[in-house]
């Protein structure tokens, strides 16, 4: 295995720089963590939550997996959502995709890839249920940013259920469920309007959502 010296000066410049501007700054990392946010986003290395967002170190958990997929069987996502939740104190939970997912890409042609077709059955899933609409579009570069951002309201619907959720709005915890997507091409991070604060109405919230999305698509 290679030996990666260039990423260990790089870091050691970067602490260095960051102890000139402010040296309390590790003092103060060390000693709390107080996000405000939970992130659920994509693998993606070119969606990094902390760079997009501008917040420092400390101010955003995160939670990454291809193509920001919450399943109610993934105990890996499940923890840290109760970690956030019942721990942290969260106030935001953001499910956050982005243009140009390759998982998305691959959910909507559907070509096998081998074991990650398991996952992105849950993205088909998606597809499937709005199967007449993506197939309305164009092509397939406008079906595949539909998906995208499809997926994360199908997403943001999958937390909006989850126990976890479920209890902390019952207890009246302050809690808001987020949609968003962000754009490779220009940096930029889209609301998807389907914002929730309540267990009563996440599929009446998350079908206008949709139904926004759908004429933005077909011009209706």
């Amino acid at each position: 295995m290679k030996y990666l010296p260039e990423v260990f000066r790089a870091n050691a410049r970067w602490a260095n720089d960051v102890c000139k501007a402010d040296p309390d700054f590790f003092a103060r990392l060390a000693g709390l963590q107080d996000p405000d946010y939970l992130w659920i986003g994509c693998s993606d290395s070119r969606v990094p939550a902390n760079q997009i967002t501008g917040m420092q170190p400390g101010e955003v958990f995160v939670h990454r997996n291809i193509a920001n997929v919450v399943v109610h069987t993934d105990l890996n996502c499940l923890s840290v959502m109760q970690y956030a939740i019942d721990v942290l104190k969260v106030s935001h939970i953001i499910v956050c995709g982005h243009y140009g997912c390759g998982g998305v890409r691959a959910a909507l042609e559907g070509a096998p890839l081998g074991l990650i077709d398991n996952w992105l059955r849950h993205i088909q899933d998606v597809r499937d249920r709005h199967r007449d609409f993506l197939a309305a579009l164009p092509d397939s570069t406008a079906r595949w940013r539909a998906l995208c951002e499809l997926n994360v309201l199908d997403q943001v619907r999958n937390v909006a259920r989850t126990t976890l959720v479920g209890d902390a709005w019952k207890r009246q915890q302050p809690l808001l469920l987020h949609a968003w997507i962000y754009g490779l091409e220009d940096g930029l991070l889209q609301d998807l309007q389907g914002s929730l604060s309540r267990g009563d109405d996440v599929d009446a919230s998350l079908a206008h959502a949709v139904a926004k999305l759908r004429g933005r698509y077909l011009k209706t």
